[in-house]
């Protein structure tokens, strides 16, 4: 244990608490789009760096180095696929994404989005959409927790339970007081944080290695540095880009901007950031092999390289950032599943009337209800590896609304019961393949993609077109913003 890393996370921890507390102090008179999209207020920088760090999760400082260092260079192509399908859904998705949530009635959600756009009554669309966050995002979040008590084990040897309750507790208080402001100006300086530790400690570990000042390892496992021996590992690798099309903690934040200007120089931040991130996250796998050999625990990579090279308050200002990391997804996935909740099951199924104040207080109590589950997940000896957990409810998002959303904003005849379809059929496909074809070695998103928008076409061309009013909202939403 050491004291000087300890009293870093500390100050930390209340920083971060301390945001929550000031945008609560200034939520009074907020309503429901205030809490859960910021009003659509959002700058360049502040969404830019939310959306890559609530994507961005401990995976990238512990998942995705892990993996490199354990079976190679072959899992470059995890972050090659990923830095692909950022830069496509900013391009792409995220103008229109913006235009067609405003036109569809103002749409603070994206199964709000995906029931206005066809300006529909029924609200099934918006129940399986919540239905398919809460699970998945609890899966997701339990991830980050985990992640936070492995630090904090590894660090100062807390026990890893109770720092799992702990960064719970921590991430519940910001997000229940603050809502998507406090969010995103906590991913704000969370991004910030984990670009410093990734760039810092492997270009530091690199110099040592060459300057001859450390002993290296020089013998690595057969096959180490081959990047595609093979073809299942570059498709499944390629296939994660996918999920950035669907993943609504991510997407929602094209909602939140201003304007199409601040969209667009936010898209550069953000791409550049998570390109940035990649390179350094893979770089600090293989220089982590070089500089440290054989560890016991994989996933401590970067925790116990950073420790060597570093007195205790730079590695501990270092170590901070698997806190951002863990953090800034986990906050987001609490919010954008009580969002869910409160705005699309909630209200219109339980209670019509429900004020703004009621329906901030309802999303505040799944906060801490979906919270505690991801928290028994995570502390679960069995649950599975931070990556593991990561790719599950990755492959799920990516699978189930991917195609729809793009088929929504790309092509007019697709219908209500089509982006239903292709939903389900792709959340369905992406669980039976894990469940049933996980030893094939390909990453279930791949199938569940296609097969969730083979089933969304299909489906449309066999029920009526949308009628004249879909088609009028689809026409204004694609016309560029004046």
């Amino acid at each position: 244990m050491n004291a000087a890393e300890l009293v870093v996370f500390i100050i930390y921890l209340v920083f971060m608490i301390g945001i929550g507390v000031y945008f609560f102090l200034r939520s009074k008179g907020a309503n429901e789009k205030d809490y859960f999209l910021g009003g659509r207020q959002m700058g360049a920088w502040v969404s830019a760096l939310s959306a890559g760090a609530s994507d961005m999760s401990a995976w990238v400082l512990m998942g995705l180095p892990a993996s490199v260092y354990a079976a190679g260079m072959g899992q470059t192509w995890i972050a090659i696929g990923l830095a692909i399908g950022y830069a496509l859904s900013w391009i792409f998705e995220a103008p229109r994404l913006r235009r067609f949530s405003i036109e569809a009635n103002d749409s603070i959600t994206i199964p709000q989005y995906l029931t206005n756009r066809f300006l529909s009554k029924s609200k099934s669309l918006q129940i399986i959409c919540a239905v398919i966050f809460i699970v998945a995002y609890t899966i997701y979040a339990a991830s980050s927790i985990k992640a936070c008590g492995t630090l904090f084990n590894t660090v100062i040897g807390m026990n890893a339970t109770t720092a799992m309750y702990l960064a719970a507790a921590i991430i519940i208080g910001y997000t229940f007081l603050g809502g998507f402001s406090a969010v995103c100006w906590t991913d704000f300086f969370q991004g910030l944080l984990m670009l410093a530790a990734l760039l810092i400690a492997p270009i530091f570990a690199l110099a040592l290695v060459r300057g001859g000042s450390v002993e290296t390892v020089t013998e690595f496992p057969e096959g180490y540095w081959h990047f595609a021996r093979d073809w299942r590992v570059v498709a499944s690798g390629l296939g994660w880009g996918l999920g950035y099309f669907g993943m609504p903690h991510i997407i929602i934040r094209f909602m939140s901007l201003r304007s199409q200007k601040e969209l667009r120089k936010s898209s550069v931040i953000g791409i550049s950031w998570t390109l940035i991130i990649l390179v350094m996250s893979v770089m600090a796998g293989a220089v982590g092999r070089v500089f440290m050999g054989e560890i016991a625990d994989s996933s401590t990579v970067f925790i116990q390289m950073t420790r060597r090279i570093f007195p205790p308050v730079i590695s501990g200002v270092l170590l901070s950032a698997i806190l951002a990391a863990s953090m800034s997804t986990a906050d987001s996935q609490l919010l954008a599943s009580a969002s869910a909740f409160a705005s699309d099951v909630y209200k219109p199924v339980f209670r019509k009337n429900a004020s703004d104040k009621e329906m901030l207080w309802a999303g505040r109590a799944v906060v801490i209800v979906i919270a505690i589950i991801a928290l028994l997940i995570a502390s679960n000896p069995n649950s599975g590896t931070i990556m593991g957990l990561v790719e599950n409810a990755w492959g799920v998002f990516g699978a189930a609304f991917g195609p729809t959303i793009l088929l929504s904003l790309f092509w007019k005849r697709l219908t209500f019961g089509g982006a239903v379809a292709g939903i389900l059929t792709g959340a369905i496909v992406d669980i039976l393949w894990l469940a049933f074809l996980g030893g094939t070695g390909l990453y279930e998103i791949i199938p569940g993609f296609f097969c969730g928008l083979v089933a969304a076409w299909v489906v449309s061309l066999l029920t009526p077109t949308p009628g004249k009013d879909v088609e009028a909202l689809f026409d204004r939403a694609v016309q560029p913003e004046k």
